[in-house]
C-alpha cells in the first residue's frame, strides 16, 4: 500500500483563472511545486486521489499559488477548497547527510550513550534555530531533546534508534 505525505492544504481559490491558494507543509516548495510535477489531491469524502500536474507556481503573501494543467477556470477548482495535496513516498527526494524527514524520526526509541532508554519520539517541534524532538517516557512525562550535534550522537532510522548525550539540565 502506498504511503502518502501531506505537502499542502488548499484553503481558497485566487482570481478567476483556476489558481488555488495553498498553505504549504513542505520544506521544499520550489522543488515540490515545480512546473510539470505531479501532485495528488485528496478530498475528505473520496478515497481515491486525483492526479494533478502543476502548470504554474508563485508565492503571494505567505501562500503558494498554484494552477494545474487543464484546470483554467475558478469553477473547475472551487470544489478543492479544504482538500489536501499529497505526494507518494516514491516522490520524496534524497536529503543531505544528517537530515531526516519527520516520519523517519517520529517513532524512534531514544537512549543515552550509557544505554538508558528514555522513551519514544512522538512529535517534532520547529520553534526556531533547531528542531526539538519530544520524547514520551514510560511514565508519560515529556522530555524535550534539542536536535544539535552536542546532544544527538547517532540517528539510525533503519533501526528506529537515536543515541543522545544529555547535556546538563536536560532532565
Amino acid at each position: 500500500m502506498e504511503k502518502w505525505f501531506n505537502v499542502g492544504k488548499i484553503v481558497n481559490t485566487h482570481g478567476i483563472r483556476g489558481e488555488v491558494r495553498v498553505i504549504s507543509r513542505t520544506d521544499f516548495p520550489e522543488e515540490r511545486y515545480k512546473v510539470g510535477n505531479e501532485i495528488y489531491f485528496f478530498q475528505t469524502d473520496k478515497s481515491d486521489p486525483l492526479e494533478l500536474v502543476i502548470k504554474s507556481h508563485r508565492v503571494h503573501k505567505n501562500f503558494n499559488l498554484l494552477t494545474f494543467a487543464d484546470l483554467d477556470n475558478v469553477n473547475q477548482v472551487e470544489y478543492m477548497k479544504g482538500g489536501l495535496l499529497k505526494v507518494p513516498e516514491s516522490h520524496l527526494g534524497e536529503l543531505a547527510e544528517n537530515e531526516y524527514y519527520f516520519h523517519e524520526i517520529i517513532g524512534c526509541k531514544v537512549q543515552t550513550i550509557e544505554g538508558n532508554e528514555l522513551g519514544e519520539i512522538t512529535e517534532i517541534l520547529t520553534p526556531g534555530a533547531n528542531d526539538v524532538w519530544v520524547v514520551k517516557g514510560e511514565n508519560k512525562e515529556e522530555i524535550l531533546i534539542p536536535y544539535i550535534e552536542e546532544v544527538v550522537m547517532k540517528v539510525d532510522v533503519k533501526e528506529k534508534l537515536v543515541i543522545i548525550e544529555p547535556m546538563e539540565g536536560l532532565f
